[in-house]
């Protein structure tokens, strides 16, 4: 999408395709990736990511791939 979007509010961005609209959450994330400032989490969240990790590294068979998933999401749309 070469054309740059003119966007002032958000109704700017509800009133685009959606094919338009998942370039500007790419744009925005882009954006926010290339920032240079932290995102600080919780340390309940922090918490939580350990022992999620502790139990895939237990059980590294369980749970489904990213691939598996996301055909169980695409099967049901």
């Amino acid at each position: 999408m070469s054309d740059e979007l003119r966007i002032k509010s958000l109704n700017d961005i509800k009133s685009l395709s959606i094919k338009e609209r998942i370039f500007v959450v790419e744009e925005i994330w882009d954006s926010i990736m290339l920032s240079q400032e932290e995102f600080p989490i919780s340390e309940e969240q922090k918490q939580l990511l350990d022992a999620r990790l502790e139990s895939h590294q237990r059980n590294p068979e369980e749970g489904k791939s990213w691939t598996e998933v996301k055909n169980m999401i695409q099967k049901h749309s």
